[in-house]
């Protein structure tokens, strides 16, 4: 009898000892990604997961924010990151961390991987024109690279798809020619290591040399392969301007005959002339989607874009790679033809030159040689007007003279077609930019702002101030949707067994700051952010931590 009552009374006190938790979140306005209401609750986090969601006023947290008022969300997805190498040269990832961001999604027609040695080495001639870019390439496949950022310490998750420029230059080079059958099959099996490594499917940018010399037929193979492992197709298309519906045309047949879903990287009607033709191009997307064709894109939240001076060249003169390219650029005759041609409205190839209105309409952003970095901000025109030269002369003096393909901004979309884009359903965002810190050498240079504002001006310009869609649709388009586009497990909502990635933020105050004149300053408004269950930002501020780790596709086969 003693030893029953005993085992009672031990009963009554575990039952009365408060639940405790790594992290409370206390009495957050609950944006869960699903696109439903919000609702005020608890959170209860413990390791790196979402442990509990409710009233949790009788538990007790070894670490408790009282989120009154504030807005909490799963973490923001970045669907377009260039953080491939910013994050090795610094994985804090400052710009997108302080927007909400934990997780960087890579692949834009270049993956880091796989590399053969020729690769590497044009890597590190590149390095040697930047020198404030370097870093030891100690990778060779995708799956390594991924691994070896985990590694270093990074504070946001990472995936990539694998991009199909990175396939054909590991076995053509940069020659304008199709894969014989033998190449073919050695793309197709790059393909298939990298979806057993955790790619997310195959990537392109068809606007770009040598990307644009694969055909549909190409991409529609590698695709192929992709698809046996649960991946997707996405793509930068061949125009997005003048030949934009036959563009869409061939991501929508690359879909069905690969037997994938597809997306669209940065959706825009490019050119006053072809702003008219986004009601025409969502009907063909919403006609794809009704069929069974699953199509879906995302976009940055600016009329400008940022590439190279590359895109205002046509891609013939940039076979076999930059030293050809200024090789060829250097000889009279050819420098006439591609001047002529850069004048030249045309359908065969993207000129984003012409597509911006003008020279006046191009920023120079990014020079390697420290000589040139007194153009960084000034428009195209102006550089040609103090050489005293044409715009096109000048473009392609300046390729030489840096050795690389120059970074610049090209303002080119309208701001209406943006509003109407956000406020597409299958739409959600990326920053098509790396993830620097305003210090150190990411100074050096100017970037796009969305670099620094593209997640913070949705939620601030769009949200808040011209209420273009509700603030828990556009947190669904930041989280769960994304997710669900990308086939990746236990992130994207707030859901019990879930990981703890997690954003709490202001919505009266979230706020990007970076302009195109001054881009080197953070967004506001964003208080706390967990990744995987750890803080690393708390008031505002960055706490060191990096607890990022590889987010990896359906196909990822685990080597024992």
């Amino acid at each position: 009898m003693i030893t029953r009552l005993l085992w009672l009374a031990l009963l009554i006190i575990i039952g009365c000892k408060p639940q405790t938790f790594d992290i409370i979140i206390r009495q957050g306005k609950i944006y869960d990604g699903s696109g439903n209401e919000p609702f005020v609750a608890d959170i209860g986090i413990n390791a790196d997961t979402l442990a509990a969601i409710g009233d949790l006023s009788r538990a007790k947290g070894k670490t408790e924010i009282l989120a009154n008022g504030l807005a909490v969300s799963p973490g923001f997805i970045n669907m377009l990151s260039w953080a491939t190498e910013s994050l090795i040269l610094d994985g804090n990832s400052q710009a997108d961390i302080r927007q909400g961001v934990t997780l960087e999604v890579f692949g834009e027609g270049w993956s880091m991987g796989p590399l053969n040695e020729k690769m590497k080495s044009d890597m590190r001639d590149a390095m040697r024109r930047n020198p404030d870019w370097k870093y030891d390439i100690n990778w060779s496949t995708l799956g390594e690279y991924l691994e070896s950022l985990e590694r270093r310490g990074i504070s946001p998750n990472v995936a990539s798809f694998v991009g199909a420029t990175t396939i054909r230059i590991h076995e053509i080079g940069y020659a304008k020619r199709p894969p014989s059958a033998e190449e073919m099959e050695r793309m197709k099996k790059l393909v298939q290591q990298a979806m057993e490594e955790g790619a997310l499917g195959v990537g392109s940018s068809l606007i770009y040399a040598p990307a644009n010399y694969a055909t549909t037929d190409e991409l529609i193979e590698l695709c192929k392969v992709a698809a046996k492992y649960g991946g997707m197709y996405i793509t930068h298309m061949r125009s997005e301007g003048n030949a934009i519906f036959e563009a869409v045309q061939e991501t929508i047949r690359i879909a069905r005959e690969a037997g994938l879903p597809a997306e669209i990287y940065h959706l825009k009607m490019a050119g006053r002339d072809n702003w008219w033709k986004l009601d025409s191009v969502v009907s063909m997307i919403n006609h794809a989607n009704r069929d069974g064709i699953k199509i879906t894109t995302d976009m940055y939240t600016y009329t400008a874009g940022a590439t190279g001076l590359d895109a205002s060249m046509p891609p013939w003169v940039q076979e076999g790679g930059i030293k050809e390219w200024i090789k060829r650029i250097q000889n009279p005759a050819t420098r006439r033809q591609v001047i002529a041609e850069m004048r030249k409205p045309s359908d065969k190839w993207e000129n984003l030159l012409l597509m911006a209105g003008g020279a006046n309409q191009v920023l120079l952003l990014d020079f390697a040689n420290d000589s040139l970095k007194r153009f960084v901000g000034k428009t195209l025109a102006d550089v040609a007007k103090i050489h005293g030269k044409s715009p096109e002369e000048t473009a392609l003096d300046l390729v030489i003279a840096d050795s690389t393909r120059v970074g610049a901004a090209y303002f080119m979309m309208s701001e209406e077609n943006v509003k109407r884009q956000i406020a597409l359903p299958f739409m959600s965002f990326g920053s098509d930019a790396e993830s620097p810190a305003a210090e150190g050498i990411f100074l050096k240079n100017n970037t796009h702002p969305r670099a620094y504002g593209n997640f913070a001006r949705l939620l601030g310009k769009y949200v808040r101030e011209e209420k273009v869609i509700p603030l828990q649709e556009a947190i669904r388009k930041l989280t769960s949707l994304p997710a669900s586009n990308l086939k990746i497990q236990k992130r994207g909502l707030l859901k019990e067994g879930y990981y703890a990635d997690v954003v709490i933020f202001d919505p009266d105050k979230i706020q990007d700051h970076a302009t195109f004149e001054k881009p080197h300053q953070y967004s506001t408004g964003v208080l706390h952010v967990f990744v995987n269950g750890t803080q690393v930002l708390k008031d505002g501020e960055h706490t060191g931590a990096r607890p990022g780790k590889v987010v990896r596709g359906p196909g990822w086969r685990k080597l024992q």
